[in-house]
């Protein structure tokens, strides 16, 4: 069954229900349908040499965004979802590598747009012979950063769409009581996964937010909504803990799901003590899709796999193994990295993540990652026990630790700090020797007054390395 057969089937089960409330509108499931329909008409067009058009889908959260997705796909045609937040150049990058035919989106309007669907803007693209053709089952396109230098584009059946949401829906127990506020972006696993088709499956209502998600501004979005399921980046949950939120702002809130990067133990705990709301640990990859899931397991663990889902770790070190998956919901290749994909998967479908860590009871602890070690004179540093580490100083707000190289052009261990008034690097240094050994202590410090972060939280790692480019301090 197709996707677009997948959503006919929810609409014909719920059509009553109220289906999608954004920014923009809200409507039922029967209404969303024939929304969806209208819009394939317009986006039905002459073929693409392979026989299916490649639309890029480059939006904030809105209901037109979801009408333009499921036009999209009731078109017969291949969306690509593209964040909204990537520069100019980058999304130009995207279009030439990915050999788009249209894109969708709610920028300014350049001179060669044209008026497309409701709240969006078409440009159509003028291409010569594809450099890459789209895998025959391939029913959806997604983007992650990789070790390429660019985008990497990834190629999702629609099999494998159907099995993250399903498996997502019934591991976590949705059912069409729910209404799920959403302030990632839709583009993004964490949104894509947990909030879309997940959503339509069981009847259920999506919320969507876009714009600055402030805290004050999305607890009034919860009370709007009464939402019962939040998802969001943990930058969100740092915020609500800092500003002191109450059990009355989520009171209609049953669990908050929060993944994309690190979730702190202290603001997991201190957000539930304020709110009385667990957060459920959410473990997925881009690759692979969602793999984990628990509101009850201890603050360093990310609970049991997911319906569908095999997790091995591997090694001589039971404590400390690398991290392999398997999953109903995997990716079947990189469009624009033929072979790379395929390269980390093994012969029994195992793929290689690249993260560390234990089972232990059932459920997955990470430990670190095993591709980013630093090799400083032939030993290893691994940046998350270093991170911990600087993290742990008092006066320390947030610590980055990266690789740079040194004025010999050896690799360094380095670190990104921003600190209290009154403390500075050296003592920093100082502490950190207490608990690690004298090579793994950053030898390389920037302080800045913010992390520069990525939409989803996490740090632009370009950004921080470019900070030592003067040499060391």
């Amino acid at each position: 069954m197709s996707l677009a057969a997948d959503f006919e089937r929810c609409a014909d089960l719920y059509a009553d229900n109220v289906a999608l409330c954004g920014p923009d509108s809200s409507v039922d499931y029967h209404e969303l349908r024939e929304n969806s329909l209208r819009a394939a008409e317009w986006l039905s067009g002459t073929r693409s040499a392979d026989d299916r058009r490649r639309i890029g889908l480059a939006a904030r959260n809105s209901s037109a965004w979801v009408t333009a997705y499921l036009g999209i796909l009731h078109a017969g045609a291949v969306p690509f979802l593209i964040d909204a937040s990537v520069g100019d150049s980058e999304l130009d990058r995207i279009l030439d590598d990915c050999s788009l035919d249209l894109l969708l989106h709610d920028r300014d309007a350049a001179h060669d747009s044209i008026h497309a669907l409701p709240g969006l803007t078409a440009i159509h693209r003028h291409l010569g012979e594809r450099r890459h053709l789209l895998h025959p089952d391939t029913e959806v396109c997604r983007f992650t950063s990789g070790t390429t230098g660019k985008p990497n584009c990834l190629e999702f059946s629609g099999r494998a769409v159907h099995a993250a949401a399903e498996n997502w829906a019934t591991g976590t127990g949705m059912t069409a009581d729910d209404r799920i506020l959403c302030c990632a972006g839709l583009s993004n696993g964490l949104a894509f996964n947990t909030s879309l088709l997940s959503t339509f499956l069981v009847g259920a209502q999506l919320h969507l937010s876009h714009g600055l998600p402030t805290s004050g501004r999305i607890r009034r979005l919860v009370a709007g909504a009464q939402a019962t399921r939040l998802v969001a980046f943990p930058a969100l949950y740092d915020s609500f803990v800092r500003t002191g939120s109450s059990r009355a702002d989520f009171a209609s809130v049953r669990v908050a799901i929060s993944s994309g990067a690190p979730l702190r133990a202290d603001t997991k705990r201190q957000f539930t003590e304020l709110t009385g709301v667990p957060i459920g640990n959410y473990y997925g990859v881009a690759e692979v899709g969602p793999l984990t899931y628990s509101t009850t397991s201890a603050a360093e663990s990310l609970g049991c796999p997911l319906p569908g889902v095999n997790i091995e770790t591997r090694g001589s070190d039971a404590q400390d193994g690398a991290v392999h998956v398997r999953s109903a919901s995997m990716a079947t290749r990189y469009l624009n990295a033929p072979g790379l994909l395929e390269s980390r998967i093994d012969g029994n479908g195992h793929y290689a993540t690249g993260d560390r860590g234990r089972m232990v009871e059932g459920q997955l602890v990470l430990t670190g990652r095993s591709n980013r070690m630093i090799n400083v004179g032939g030993r290893k540093v691994d940046p998350v026990e270093v991170g911990n580490a600087v993290s742990s100083v008092p006066g320390v707000e947030h610590a980055v630790v990266l690789e740079v190289p040194d004025q010999h052009g050896e690799p360094a261990v380095a670190a990104v700090l921003v600190l209290r008034e009154g403390l500075g690097a050296d003592e920093v240094r100082l502490r950190a020797r207490e608990s690690l050994a004298a090579h793994k202590v950053p030898t390389l410090i920037r302080v800045v007054d913010a992390i520069p972060t990525t939409v989803i939280g996490k740090p632009v790692l370009h950004e921080l390395r470019s900070l030592f480019d003067a040499g060391p301090s």
